[in-house]
């Protein structure tokens, strides 16, 4: 008998052997080295691992498909422009297994689905196109042909092109995703969700309002300047290690650095460069000046403390704020400091869950310094008030003026590769007017004005039938999602499910009544077409558009390109009925850059731009004081205080990545910077929490949620003690986005609350 969705869709309730250390006082060093090193010996051919180090992040080579975070403009490393992590996403691509035809003929889908997240993701390359039929147990081969008619047979069968969802994941292309998006607009739709709706969306819906463009303002230049950086809500040494070399060049020019979060995370501890001999011989460099452990989702709170008592100072002296700066560039100061006024220091400080010690440290290092640049990540993001906490900060940045000056602004450190690229070419489901416009003048067809899906609105049209067929440019949808038993029978609803994809992983497992895996070449893999081998572009966080190329012989001769899948189904799909020549695309990807260039703003000249071996910076208003909100000024905003209260029994939880994962995608059992090794299933608790409860060190226990009347639950976790906030506990995902609710989601932006889930915790002998 077949297993359900939702238990295909759960990761495995079984325990490894758990072993648990004193979290270590010192990050990335010569304990990096040695685990990249044994990640690239286990998984990678030698000579392919050589190419790959010399080429990673360089100028002329391919980009690292982990996180966005910008390369050096100037030198870089030559032996090692890299951190253990995009090592280790590396190795997980060009992993020297393949598996094709022969391994899913030996594996059933349900016999994979038991397999836990590692085991899928190290199973191998995938070497050729698949297609598992209604009713069948086991993927079989297609031709490439098939696929594609395949495709465009379900999609031309819809009553509407809005019964199609098209997902994308951040490591996409700017070339792939502009065509990926012109497909599914000349198709007839606006529905393209994509992985920015689930991290990073609250960010550029709070920082369009306010300063005009939904990115960051800073270089990477400016970190260097600033004279503090407040990391608020991130962990750079798991999520964005390279982010730490800059942060030590700050140090060295002599900037101080505020680190809130409510767990004490060691690369903000101390920081040892694996490039610098010397560093490894005499220790590091101490990183954080002041540690905030602030309770989860107090974050407004603090912020808004900070904010009273700014403006004490400044109606007492004077000389805090930059009044020129505020008459010149802002709009509705006014009413934000009246609004401000109706708040008590105490109670701010109360709900922070910060002492007034710690306080103190932090408003004066604000007080007296104005060069300040806020770095954030999903800590903040995935709340239900996310963007009242990134207008909070906005606020915070406008009253010291520093916003569009050296060494000062915002700085959303962005996850996936390209996932700010992606929105920049058009995958939006809410696209502006003026680029519909364009999409129209250049191709001669009316892009629909529709909102489309997010992917919180795709989940649920999925679930109620109103959408039939999924398409993922990459990514692992099911595991990333919130409320996964949901998602799973959402995407069991649907006709037809599409995975482009380079590996395996748990959203090939739980599929429609059809399914599609498309492989394409990975990013270090050479893209053979008609004129020759293809550079591709990317965008950093920093707003870089630089070139990648591959250097890697592809692992399997069936593998096409991004490009080629998309101008496939495009072309089999609209036939005739197309007014786009998407076949001459896939020939000479400079052709898809003259058109990015004509759409796009910022992209004149893109081929020759793109020859830049450092790249080119697109337009950013923010950073040169052009604020272009609907008041032509950078604007002030009022927010709220969050509003939730815990009962006695309930904690509030967040969910987190372990030092071996990116994302999704889990490289190894052990999270070394938290002392945990062997295991994923775990809830991190204050010990003083786990003594009201009557819980021991790896006890098992469930979680249950409760969110508007539904319950849900996730069982069999073990409880480690842990430096958090009383009435606070973290446990990893996708093990627990079972519980986040489908409908807590950060409003105008509905990024999922992933961070600020309500949970009750039982011991497993009393269920």
């Amino acid at each position: 008998m077949s297993s359900s969705p939702q238990d295909k869709a759960k990761t495995p309730e079984i325990f490894s052997n758990l072993k648990t250390k004193i979290p270590p006082k010192n990050s990335v060093g010569i304990p990096a080295i040695k685990v990249a090193l044994g990640q690239v010996s286990k998984y990678m051919n030698a000579g392919d691992a050589l190419k790959i180090s010399l080429k990673l992040n360089q100028k002329g080579g391919f980009d690292c498909p982990g996180c966005a975070w910008p390369d050096p403009d100037d030198e870089r490393s030559s032996i090692g422009e890299y951190c253990e992590n995009g090592i280790k996403a590396m190795a997980e691509e060009a992993q020297n297994k393949t598996i094709g035809a022969e391994f899913f003929a030996k594996h059933a889908v349900d016999e994979l689905a038991r397999w836990s997240d590692f085991e899928i993701g190290k199973s191998g390359r995938l070497s050729e196109p698949l297609f598992l039929p209604k009713g069948a147990t086991h993927y079989q081969p297609i031709s490439w042909d098939n696929a594609f008619k395949k495709v465009g047979t379900h999609l031309n069968a819809l009553d509407n092109p809005d019964e199609a969802v098209f997902y994308t994941s951040g490591r996409t292309t700017n070339e792939a995703a502009f065509l990926y998006q012109l497909f599914v607009r000349e198709f007839g739709t606006s529905n393209l969700p994509d992985c920015s709706n689930m991290c990073h969306e609250a960010s550029g819906s709070a920082l369009t309002e306010t300063l005009g463009i939904g990115k960051g303002s800073v270089t990477l230049d400016d970190l260097y300047k600033a004279e503090v950086v407040m990391v608020i809500g991130q962990n750079p040494a798991t999520n964005h290690p390279r982010m730490l070399t800059a942060l030590e060049k700050c140090k060295k020019n002599g900037g101080k650095i505020i680190a809130i979060n409510p767990l004490p995370e060691v690369g903000l501890v101390k920081f040892t460069n694996p490039q610098n001999p010397l560093k490894i011989i005499t220790g590091g460099t101490k990183m954080a000046d002041v540690f905030v452990p602030i309770t989860i989702n107090g974050d407004v709170a603090f912020v808004k403390a900070l904010l009273i008592k700014l403006l004490e100072k400044e109606a007492r002296d004077g000389g805090v704020f930059d009044t020129d700066f505020i008459a010149e560039f802002t709009h509705g100061y006014e009413g934000f400091v009246s609004d401000l006024k109706t708040y008590n220091f105490d109670d701010c400080l109360k709900l922070s869950g910060v002492s007034k010690a710690v306080f103190d440290d932090v408003f004066n290092l604000i007080l007296n310094n104005n060069k300040i640049i806020i770095c954030w990540a999903m800590g903040l993001t995935q709340h239900q008030n996310a963007v009242d906490n990134i207008r909070e900060l906005v606020n915070l940045l406008l009253l010291k003026g520093s916003i569009g000056k050296e060494g000062a602004g915002t700085c959303p450190v962005r996850g996936h590769s390209n996932v700010q690229g992606d929105r920049t070419v058009g995958i939006w489901e809410s696209a502006p007017q003026a680029f519909l416009d364009k999409i129209e003048a250049k191709y001669g067809f009316k892009p629909s004005v529709k909102h489309g899906y997010s992917v919180i609105d795709a989940i649920k049209a999925m679930y109620e039938k109103k959408a039939q067929v999924f398409f993922g440019m990459g990514g692992n949808f099911i595991s990333a999602v919130p409320d996964t038993q949901y998602a799973a029978q959402a995407l069991a609803n649907c006709k037809l499910t599409v995975h482009v994809s380079t590996k395996m992983n748990r959203s090939h497992l739980v599929t429609g009544k059809e399914a599609l895996i498309l492989p394409c070449l990975g990013r270090a893999e050479k893209d053979y077409q008609k004129s020759g081998v293809q550079v591709q572009s990317v965008e950093n966080s920093m707003g870089i558009v630089s070139s990648t190329k591959g250097i890697l012989e592809p692992c399997s001769d069936a593998l096409i390109s991004e490009v080629a899948v998309v101008c496939g189904i495009a072309h089999a799909t609209l036939q005739n009925r197309t007014k786009v020549n998407w076949l001459q695309y896939k020939d000479d990807y400079a052709l898809v850059r003259n058109d990015i260039a004509e759409v796009v703003e910022g992209f004149t000249d893109f081929n020759t731009k793109l020859k830049q071996p450092s790249g080119f910076y697109l337009p950013n208003g923010a950073r040169v004081r052009q604020f272009k909100t609907d008041t032509g000024k950078a604007n002030f905003s009022v927010n709220k205080l969050p509003e939730w209260k815990l009962k006695d029994d309930e904690l509030i939880m967040m969910t987190i990545r372990s030092h071996d994962q990116f994302n999704t995608t889990i490289y190894g059992l052990n999270d070394r910077y938290r002392g945990i090794y062997n295991e994923r299933r775990i809830i991190f608790m204050n010990r003083e929490d786990m003594v009201t409860r009557g819980l021991k060190e790896q006890q098992v226990v469930h979680l249950k949620s409760e969110f508007n009347g539904v319950v849900r639950e996730a069982h069999h976790f073990k409880v480690v003690g842990y430096e958090i906030p009383k009435n606070c506990c973290a446990t990893y995902f996708p093990e627990t986005n079972v519980l986040v609710p489908l409908d807590s989601f950060a409003h105008t932006a509905k990024t999922p609350a992933s961070k600020s889930v309500i949970i009750t915790v039982t011991a497993h002998e009393s269920v």
